[in-house]
């Protein structure tokens, strides 16, 4: 179909040459597992999450997360289907616009792209605060947040302009690390209060407010799962993409499902079941290690580190690449297409993936500076903002994708279509979807919460707007959408 050997200055699409092709064949199902997982982030995402989790779900909140994992699950068959029948880098913007046309795949492309950079400015935050929180705790230096955020940024992406491989293998290492440091002060907190275990937070009856507490902690706790899909824009560098894609997203939310259960149980029963003094922590689990390790809990600090870098890699790594695929395609501008001649990586689109969302940062610092609150942004706080804003963008776009696979199992391979995997279950993930949904976007939120719903919409139409006028400027987008497979020869 094309060529893989395309040089550096052969344009994307199909204005004079074939499309470039990024390194194909280069990870197997273990690596873009554990890029999956590192793109989740547990130690980042637990400690700054659980909190809210907690106090809006109660005790049992470890069954709000299984909930959540149930649902991300569901989501799961609707990539992992998609994946099998046309792997592609472009992930959900090839997956809905095969289906809908490329008026959706255009707007695909832009919703998932704002979405992602916005909750990616968060993660960029959050690296350079944790690094301020650590260093003020150990040695009293309190350097500003944002110069660590440039530091560890600047070594993400130098390791991924030097190629998949080693990026990706080095965002393994540090979700290792974390995952190592979690397991480990979770067994230390439960061997110590193995007086006080009890089966309460593993039981219906102890969830807040009941049914109505589980649906209120539900997004947040769908959020903590969030970077679940990465391995999907992997496919196109993924030995076997039909296969181990697949793969690598189930193991990864079963993982992930079964550890944040085990962190919440070790996090609530270290804080003897009182979840109104676990909401009041600043970091539950490193309170937590506090008492269980003593000076040891350094080591809980450093897995929230490496935690940091492992999203900051991941995470731009693979959602770069869907930005890379659009440029690609035609669907956003051709300077995104680009591929390096040797490393085969998407430089174009790492490098302004990451300006962007840098950008987002220095507005809303600005934004802070000069409004009615006129002090420093807190990267804590804005984590908390942007990962919101931008979840709504991304779940628009998980719900489109639900609503897509069933249409495109009919109309493209009517011969594989099955009820429960192509109809029942993305019905079933549709409907997980519209309840985090509401959540994030239900009226009477505080400021600035109450106008992200407004910010989506408003979004969502310019994107509309731009995509009716692009293709009707060009009619042969249609033949593009979804036209490089990844593991095409």
């Amino acid at each position: 179909m094309s060529n893989p050997g395309a040089g550096p200055l052969s344009p994307p699409g199909p204005v004079g040459g074939a499309p470039q092709r990024l390194r194909g064949g280069v990870l197997g199902m273990a690596d873009i597992a554990a890029a999956t997982m590192a793109n989740v982030g547990p130690a980042m995402s637990f400690f700054f999450g659980f909190a809210f989790l907690a106090t809006t779900a109660g005790v049992a909140s470890p069954l709000t997360i299984l909930a959540a994992g149930i649902a991300v699950a569901l989501l799961g068959n609707t990539l992992a289907e998609f994946s099998r029948a046309h792997p592609s880098a472009g992930s959900f913007i090839t997956f809905v616009g095969k289906t809908f046309g490329p008026v959706s795949a255009v707007t695909t492309a832009l919703l998932a792209a704002l979405g992602y950079i916005i909750a990616m400015a968060g993660v960029i935050s959050i690296s350079g605060g944790f690094v301020q929180i650590t260093l003020h705790h150990y040695t009293g230096v309190d350097l500003p947040w944002i110069i660590w955020t440039l530091l560890l940024t600047g070594l993400a992406v130098v390791l991924m302009l030097r190629g998949v491989v080693v990026s990706t293998k080095w965002a393994g290492y540090f979700f290792g690390a974390e995952m190592l440091v979690l397991i480990v002060v979770s067994i230390a907190a439960l061997v110590e209060h193995r007086g006080q275990l009890s089966l309460d937070p593993f039981l219906p009856g102890h969830i807040s407010h009941g049914l109505k507490g589980l649906a209120a902690g539900f997004p947040l706790a769908v959020y903590l799962l969030i970077g679940w899909e990465n391995s999907a824009a992997l496919a196109e560098e993924t030995e076997n993409p039909r296969r181990n894609v697949g793969r690598a997203v189930f193991s990864s939310v079963a993982i992930m499902t079964v550890s944040y259960m085990l962190f919440a149980y070790a996090t609530v029963t270290g804080f003897g079941y009182d979840v109104t003094r676990l909401g009041a922590s600043r970091i539950p689990f490193i309170e937590v290690a506090h008492d269980t390790l003593g000076v040891l809990a350094f080591l809980a600090y450093l897995g929230g580190l490496t935690s940091t870098l492992g999203v900051l890699i991941a995470g731009i790594n693979s959602q770069a690449r869907l930005v890379f695929n659009a440029g690609r395609e035609g669907l956003l501008p051709s300077f995104f297409g680009y591929v390096h001649p040797i490393r085969r990586t998407p430089n174009n689109a790492i490098v302004t993936f990451t300006i962007a969302a840098l950008l987002i940062i220095g507005g809303w610092a600005l934004g802070h500076l000069l409004g009615s609150s006129s002090g420093s942004m807190n990267p804590v706080v804005f984590f908390t903002e942007a990962s919101t804003l931008g979840a709504i963008l991304i779940l628009l776009v998980y719900l489109a994708s639900n609503v897509a696979l069933p249409l495109y199992y009919r109309r493209y391979r009517p011969q594989e279509f099955r009820v429960v995997r192509h109809l029942l279950l993305p019905a079933v993930g549709a409907v997980a979807i519209l309840v985090p949904l509401y959540y994030l976007a239900k009226p009477g939120q505080p400021a600035p919460y109450n106008w992200f719903p407004y910010a989506a919409i408003a979004a969502l139409l310019a994107a509309v707007a731009y995509a009716a006028v692009l293709v009707r400027r060009d009619p042969t987008l249609a033949e593009r959408v979804g036209s490089i497979v990844a593991d095409a020869d």
